[in-house]
């Protein structure tokens, strides 16, 4: 059997690997409504000038309650050391329980937002405001404008650039989660100088000299990189 021979597996919404995230939200009057966190596989960035992106949430949710109300909410990348807590809030409901204290985080007010709360232990807080709300049938699809968006220091280099490839991100897969792991390239590598892929790719000089063959070898059978 070669291996690109296709097989019909049935229609679904495949598209995989997505990012995991941990949306946090809280309602108008936190005595009735605590902050609540749900997780979240299908979310999307669907515009960058203004940056707006998109969740989309089950209509029988807490979390769409809180956000159909209060308008607002908070995508929480979620890192290595979050990956319990993300699948947690994914299986249990905030009407049970409260999911920051039994997961042993903490809820801090979010930049630009009234009501949501951001997860202080996720390296990076970004906060949205619904536009409009989507009824696509399971789910409900809010797209948001992000209003502000906050990141650990440790994320950031000396000339203040966010530096994502240090925070041990976690993808889902599938139904299962994933560490990002080896770097293969950056937006532009296909076409980039030789210079410029090291420099990017932070090259040791033996795996650049590596790299180097490997370029060349490919430039004399016809090949651009």
């Amino acid at each position: 059997m070669a291996k690109h021979d296709k097989r019909d597996i049935g229609v679904s919404a495949i598209l995989n690997p997505v990012p995991v995230v941990m949306v946090s939200c809280a309602g108008k009057d936190p005595e009735k409504v605590r902050p609540n966190i749900i997780t979240i596989a299908w979310a999307g960035t669907v515009n960058s000038e203004p940056p707006i992106v998109s969740i989309s949430v089950r209509k029988s949710r807490l979390s769409h309650e809180i956000i159909s109300e209060t308008g607002e909410f908070v995508i929480n990348l979620v890192t290595k050391s979050l990956a319990k807590a993300c699948d947690h809030c994914g299986v249990r409901s905030g009407r049970d329980e409260d999911k920051f204290d039994v997961c042993g985080l903490t809820a801090v007010k979010a930049e630009g937002l009234e009501y949501a709360y951001a997860i202080a232990e996720s390296p990076v807080n970004i906060s949205c405001k619904v536009k409009s709300v989507t009824e696509l049938g399971s789910h409900d699809m809010f797209i948001a404008e992000v209003v502000a968006v906050r990141a650990d220091s440790y994320l950031l280099d000396d000339n203040g650039r966010l530096c994502l490839d240090k925070a041990k991100l976690v993808a889902y897969n599938h139904g299962e989660y994933f560490l990002l792991g080896e770097k293969l390239g950056f937006f532009g590598y296909s076409v980039a100088s030789d210079e410029i892929f090291e420099k990017r790719m932070g090259y040791s000089r033996k795996e650049r000299d590596k790299y180097k063959h490997v370029r060349e070898q490919g430039k004399k059978n016809g090949k651009k990189y």
